[in-house]
């Protein structure tokens, strides 16, 4: 069922979005595209940086120490828990404001599957450059926002102008969420956690 909803979303957006508001479910279960699809920018970053590394120039590859990349994995891994939860919360407490009264759950399946393609688009941190992953990167994050478009509304129950503006509106805490995780990695860098290189 859950490969077939990601596929759906590439493949039928707009049927998927309604199978996925018909799924019922508690947190947990809402959170299962999130915990599954989240492994794998994790896992394949931290086998990018640590096996295949990445070159500046002509010169030797540069990885990170296996220790450092494990530790960076698994803060990644749990930020992006946070983050769909946290993104699904706000989408439950801005609903009101649009004329919507979804569960709890309801907004937490659709923070889940709506960044679907950047999830899936994490297999390009197996080889780090960053051209490459700026090139694949670029149309997996338009993509994200298209569903974001198409599946406030329907996971909503409102109108599609009441959800563009209501997309919208979640489409900026998404960006302000990631200016605040990019000021979290600076203090964490800070405080000891930054990347230990090998060359």
């Amino acid at each position: 069922m859950f490969i077939y909803r990601v596929t759906g979303l590439f493949l039928r957006p707009m049927t998927t979005w309604e199978e996925i508001h018909k799924d019922e479910g508690n947190m947990l279960a809402a959170m299962v595209p999130a915990l599954i699809l989240g492994l794998i920018p994790a896992v394949c970053g931290y086998i990018g940086t640590t096996q295949t590394g990445w070159t500046i120039g002509a010169g030797e590859p540069v990885r990170i120490t296996e220790d450092s990349a494990a530790t960076i994995a698994i803060m990644y891994y749990i930020i992006i828990q946070v983050a769909v939860f946290s993104v699904g919360w706000m989408v439950h407490w801005m609903a009101k404001t649009y004329g919507s009264n979804p569960s709890l759950p309801t907004c937490i399946r659709l923070a889940a599957y709506i960044p679907t393609p950047l999830f899936l688009v994490g297999f390009m941190q197996l080889n780090p450059v960053l051209w490459l992953n700026l090139v694949v990167g670029l149309p997996a994050t338009a993509y994200t926002v298209f569903l974001l478009y198409t599946g406030i509304p329907t996971m909503m129950d409102i109108s599609k102008d009441r959800g563009f503006v209501f997309s919208s509106a979640v489409l900026m805490v998404g960006m302000v969420g990631l200016v605040g995780m990019l000021a979290v990695t600076v203090f964490l860098w800070g405080i000891g956690f930054e990347p230990v290189l090998t060359m």
